[in-house]
């Protein structure tokens, strides 16, 4: 038991998890390995407690994006990670190469058996410098929930067309 507490505490990062990292989805694969690593741990599923606007950009990308009031309560997943988790999803999601940036969310358990409550999160949203136009671009309207009809359109990384890896070989 006292072990267990000692590995919780090591997972300082709540995740909020919306598109391709979810349980069944083309990048899940990346948690699963988390938390075979005990770098990881699905803590249940949530709702954002604010509206957002929730679109696939190329390649069936998800994007998250910062315009409270926008779209609708998105649903995802919470997973408490390590800081060393944090590093290796900001690597994946591109945040340094500005694809994504990873900001504070809040969310609420989507049932009450998930006993969760409403907590402070980290998501990963589609980067300031793109996510208004692409937005607009999609005429303003988004999705609650990425699912199964989303990922079927998403191209993985290495089989995107002419290496063009992201939204960011698109715009100026």
């Amino acid at each position: 038991m006292e072990r267990e507490i000692e590995k919780a505490k090591l997972k300082t990062h709540l995740i909020f998890a919306y598109g391709t990292l979810k349980r069944g989805f083309p990048n899940h694969y990346l948690m699963e390995e988390l938390m075979r690593q005990d770098d990881a741990v699905l803590v249940g599923v949530y709702l954002t407690e604010d509206y957002y606007p929730l679109v696939c950009g190329p390649h069936g990308i998800p994007y998250l994006i910062n315009l409270p009031g926008s779209g609708h309560r998105v649903k995802g997943e919470v997973y408490a990670v390590s800081e060393s988790a944090v590093a290796k999803l900001d690597e994946f999601e591109g945040v340094s190469v500005g694809c994504y940036e990873r900001l504070s969310v809040t969310v609420a358990a989507a049932a009450e058996e998930e006993g969760g409550g409403r907590v402070e999160a980290e998501a990963y949203w589609g980067h300031r410098r793109f996510a208004e136009v692409l937005w607009k671009t999609k005429g303003e309207v988004g999705l609650k929930e990425y699912g199964e009809k989303e990922a079927k359109e998403y191209v993985r990384k290495e089989n995107r067309p002419g290496g063009r890896n992201t939204i960011l070989d698109l715009v100026p």
